[in-house]
C-alpha cells in the first residue's frame, strides 16, 4: 500500500554527469481527444530552398497531439496557399473547414530563415492572427512550436505549450545491468539531452521556476544528496548531504528556496533551504513520516505527504510553520504526490483506488477529487506550465511509460520511448 508514498525514500545515485544527444526519440499517440475537435488545414509552407526542419509537419503534429484540433489531410485540400489574398474560402468552406493556415518560409542572404504565417477564419473570411520571426536552421522547431502555441491560444483561449520542455528518465537494459539517465527533450520528445547518466536510479528531478536549473536526488558517495545542476553548463553543487535521507526537492516559487524531506533529526521531516543564505528551517514536527513538499504558486503555503492519519494523506501547512491542516478526508485511504496547478486552484495527485493507483485532480475550494486515469500503476504527475494537461508515468505491457491527460480527463495521450523505460517527469515552466 505505501509502495508509492515511500518511493520517494528508497530509490537513489548517479555517478556520471555526461552531457549528449540521447539516441531515442518519444513518439506521442493520442488514445482520446475530445469528441467535436476543431477542424483545421496548415497548407504546406511555401519554402525558397529546402528547409533544416518541417515546419508545417511539427505545427501540424503540435495542434493533433493537443487533442483539440482534427487536421486535414494535404491531399484533400482543395488548394495550397501560401498567404492571406489567395485563399479563396468558398472552397474551404465547402470542405467543412473552420480555420485555415498558410505560411512561407524565405531563406535570407545571410542564411536565416524568415517564417510567417497567417491564421484566417474560414466563415467569415477574415484573418484571426499572424506573425512574422526570423530564426536560424537550428531554432526552426522552437520556431514551429511558437506558431502552434499562437494557433492554439487564438483558438482555445489558452496559452500553448508546445515550445517548453520536459524532463524524464529512461531505464535501459545492457546485458544483465540497467543503465538510468535523465533526460531533457522538447514537450515533444524531440531534441533530447543527457543531462544525468548512472548505474544505478535517478530520482525525483524538478525544474527551477526560471527553467534554468534542475534539482535532483544522488547517492553517488554513499549517502543521498540533494544536488542543483545547472542545465546550460553542467555546473552542479550539493544543497543537502546530511546524516539519513535527503529526498524530495521542491523549489520556492521565485526560486531562491528548496524545500526538502530530511531524516537528519532522526525522523523524516519538511524543510526548507534558502539557497542564497544556506538557512534551514524545519516545518514540520511530527512521528509520522513528512514527505513531497511542494509550494503554493503565490509561496505562502505547503502541500505534503504524511501518514500521521494512519494512511498517507495531503496536508497543507504556512511556510512559516504551524498546524498542519489535513486536505484529503474522504477521496480514499491513500493519496500522495501532490502539486499545484500554475493558478493555485487545483491540486493533482496519486489516488488509490479500487482497480490500483490513477492520477487525480482536487479542487481546492471545493475539495472534491475526480480520478482522471484508469491505470493500475499511474504515478509522478505533473502539470503544464498552462495548466491544461498533467504528464505522469503509467505501466504498460509490464513496462513503465510515460502518458498525459487533460485537467478534464477528456483528452489522455501515451509517450513512448523506442526500448526503454521511461518515468518521474517533470514539465517545464514556460521559455522566457
Amino acid at each position: 500500500m505505501k509502495k508509492l508514498f515511500f518511493i520517494s525514500l528508497t530509490f537513489f545515485s548517479l555517478f556520471l554527469i555526461r552531457s549528449a544527444m540521447a539516441e531515442e526519440i518519444m513518439t506521442i499517440e493520442i488514445t482520446k481527444g475530445v469528441e467535436h475537435a476543431i477542424p483545421i488545414a496548415i497548407v504546406p509552407f511555401e519554402s525558397s530552398g529546402d528547409l533544416p526542419e518541417d515546419v508545417t509537419r511539427i505545427i501540424t503534429e503540435d495542434l493533433e497531439s493537443s487533442g483539440y484540433f482534427k487536421t486535414m489531410p494535404v491531399t484533400d485540400m482543395p488548394a495550397q496557399p501560401h498567404d492571406f489574398p489567395s485563399i479563396m474560402f468558398d472552397d474551404w468552406k465547402r470542405m467543412g473547414m473552420d480555420n485555415l493556415v498558410v505560411g512561407k518560409a524565405t531563406k535570407t542572404a545571410a542564411g536565416a530563415y524568415a517564417i510567417e504565417f497567417r491564421l484566417a477564419d474560414v466563415y467569415k473570411s477574415s484573418q484571426l492572427t499572424g506573425l512574422r520571426v526570423m530564426a536560424k536552421g537550428n531554432n526552426l522547431r522552437f520556431v514551429a512550436h511558437q506558431i502552434a502555441d499562437v494557433i492554439y491560444e487564438e483558438l482555445i483561449g489558452e496559452p500553448g505549450a508546445f515550445a517548453t520542455r520536459i524532463t524524464y528518465i529512461t531505464v535501459k537494459k545492457i546485458g544483465n545491468k540497467k543503465r538510468y539517465q535523465l533526460e531533457m527533450a522538447d514537450a515533444d520528445g524531440y531534441n533530447p539531452v543527457i543531462l544525468l547518466e548512472s548505474s544505478q536510479p535517478i530520482l525525483s528531478p524538478v525544474w527551477s521556476p526560471n527553467g534554468r536549473q534542475v534539482a535532483y536526488v544522488s547517492f553517488e558517495k554513499g549517502n543521498s544528496a540533494i544536488y542543483v545542476q545547472t542545465i546550460s553548463t553542467g555546473h552542479r553543487k550539493s544543497v543537502s548531504s546530511g546524516r539519513g535521507i535527503n529526498s524530495s526537492p521542491a523549489w520556492s516559487p521565485d526560486g531562491s528556496k528548496l524545500a526538502m524531506t530530511l531524516s537528519k533529526d532522526g525522523n523524516p521531516e519538511i524543510y526548507i533551504k534558502n539557497l542564497r543564505t544556506n538557512q534551514l528551517t524545519r516545518i514540520t514536527n511530527n512521528r509520522a513520516i513528512d514527505t513531497e513538499a511542494c509550494f503554493s504558486p503565490d509561496g505562502g503555503t505547503l502541500v505534503f505527504t504524511s501518514d500521521r492519519g494512519g494512511s498517507p494523506q495531503i496536508y497543507q501547512v504556512p511556510v512559516s510553520g504551524g498546524t498542519a491542516q489535513r486536505l484529503t478526508f474522504s477521496a480514499g485511504k491513500y493519496n500522495a504526490g501532490a502539486s499545484f496547478s500554475p493558478d493555485g486552484k487545483m491540486l493533482t495527485m496519486v489516488h488509490r483506488g479500487n482497480a490500483g493507483y490513477q492520477i487525480a485532480v482536487m479542487d481546492m475550494g471545493s475539495h472534491q477529487l475526480d480520478i482522471l486515469t484508469n491505470g493500475r500503476l499511474d504515478e509522478a504527475p505533473s502539470f503544464a506550465p498552462n495548466g491544461k494537461m498533467i504528464i505522469y508515468s503509467t505501466v504498460s505491457g509490464g513496462r513503465s511509460e510515460l502518458a498525459a491527460v487533460s485537467v478534464d480527463g477528456k483528452i489522455h495521450k501515451r509517450l513512448a520511448v523506442r526500448g526503454s523505460e521511461v518515468r518521474e517527469p517533470a514539465w517545464g515552466p514556460f521559455i522566457k
